[in-house]
């Protein structure tokens, strides 16, 4: 997009879109990364973590990623953490001075990204994906300067469906390729519950499963694993795993496929 066209589709989001708040103390509180908090273990373990799906989605890795800017956090099953994963991953992301996130809330069946951040539901993903609102009428700008947020928006009987649309591939593509700079970070539902899970990772240039140690089997998680088998890049990151001797100098993140960290900190499941 030349640079006039895509500085006037950024004054008409500004212009459009609704402003809101994020309780910053109370997210801290609650073990996220927020902008002028201390250091911490935790932001320090989102660092690492980040700098690899950062490089992929600028197309500064070791060899280009097929929409590397489009990151889908999941796991086998509810309850592994991967909403609280999302969440700190996009502000994380958020601090960086040459990019900025969008963190859409994908898992349509049961929304929790605006309930995580402290938010009211409102219109949103679904709304816009059947023509009852546009793209900047729904969008979110926050006091943290570079995250805006798409809720998963007005819930119906078919909304899983309507995940799985063409109309769902098309707005993929525009918002994907509306900023160069952006990174799109997707709530998506669990891959093992819902086919439409799969059919979002068919889209994602990077996936990311969240496992929450001592309870999902391995078998749930190599059946995950094989219904995003043509995803180009996966990551498995290990939640709630207990801290080794190396938490003193390096994050406490495990995840594999070329990648490895470990987390002592309790994530919330999401």
């Amino acid at each position: 997009m030349p640079a006039a066209t895509a500085g006037a589709a950024s004054r008409l989001v500004q212009a459009t879109s609704r402003r809101v708040e994020l309780d910053l103390q109370r997210l801290a509180a609650l073990n996220f990364v927020t902008p002028g908090s201390p250091r911490s273990r935790i932001a320090d373990q989102y660092r690492v973590i980040k700098r690899p799906l950062i490089a992929n989605a600028l197309g500064k890795g070791a060899a280009p990623v097929a929409h590397g800017n489009r990151i889908m956090v999941t796991s086998a099953l509810p309850g592994e953490g991967k909403t609280f994963t999302a969440v700190n991953l996009a502000l994380s992301i958020a601090a960086e001075l040459d990019t900025t996130v969008m963190l859409v809330d994908a898992d349509v069946g049961r929304p929790s990204v605006l309930k995580t951040l402290g938010l009211a539901p409102g219109p949103g993903l679904l709304d816009v994906l059947e023509g009852r609102a546009t793209m900047p009428e729904v969008l979110l700008r926050t006091n943290v300067d570079k995250l805006t947020l798409l809720s998963a928006g007005t819930l119906h009987d078919r909304a899983t469906e309507v995940l799985a649309s063409d109309g769902m591939h098309a707005l993929l593509q525009e918002v994907a390729q509306r900023y160069d700079d952006r990174v799109i970070i997707f709530d998506s539902p669990p891959l093992l519950l819902t086919t439409e899970a799969r059919a979002l990772a068919s889209h994602m240039g990077q996936v990311i499963i969240v496992v929450q140690a001592g309870q999902t089997s391995q078998s749930d998680v190599q059946t995950a694993l094989a219904t995003i088998e043509f995803c180009p890049v996966k990551l498995l990151l290990l939640n709630q795993a207990r801290g080794t001797k190396l938490d003193a100098y390096a994050t406490g993140y495990k995840y594999g496929y070329g990648y490895g960290y470990g987390q002592e900190h309790g994530d919330q499941a999401a």
